[in-house]
């Protein structure tokens, strides 16, 4: 078994944004099959597997929005940012995906997506795990 250790910066300019990492992802895959843990380490971020459609990412957003308003939440007392935890809660803070032939083995309309909750921030920090054979 080898086990090899990644690591994705990501800056993002807006409180909310939903960025792809697909193709950043297999530009680091260098193993023909195995497995692939994708890890966000930050709490008020997510990543998830859905199609890249402008129009679904835009109801994203909106759903998200929708379930959790801005509000007068007791964490925001520390930071005012209790809106993005919550909605992180609703999301994962990672995936682990098949690998086949040097790539994510993602169905054809899949993709992997980063979304931040919480930004702008520079340097949110994705950690990334391949095991193969």
């Amino acid at each position: 078994m080898t086990i090899k250790n990644y690591y994705l910066q990501i800056d993002t300019h807006k409180k909310f944004e939903i960025i792809d990492i697909t193709s950043r992802i297999n530009d680091l895959i260098d193993v023909d099959e195995g497995i692939i843990s994708i890890f966000s380490k930050h709490s008020t971020t997510a990543i998830v597997v859905n199609e890249n459609e402008s129009g679904l990412l835009k109801d994203f957003e909106s759903i998200l929005n929708d379930l959790v308003p801005d509000d007068n939440y007791n964490h925001d007392k520390i930071d005012n940012n209790a809106s993005s935890h919550l909605k992180s809660l609703l999301l994962s803070s990672g995936e682990c995906l098949p690998v086949k032939d040097f790539r994510l083995d993602l169905g054809v309309w899949q993709s992997v997506f980063f979304i931040e909750l919480d930004g702008p921030r520079v340097a949110r920090t994705i950690s990334l795990k391949v095991i193969s054979d």
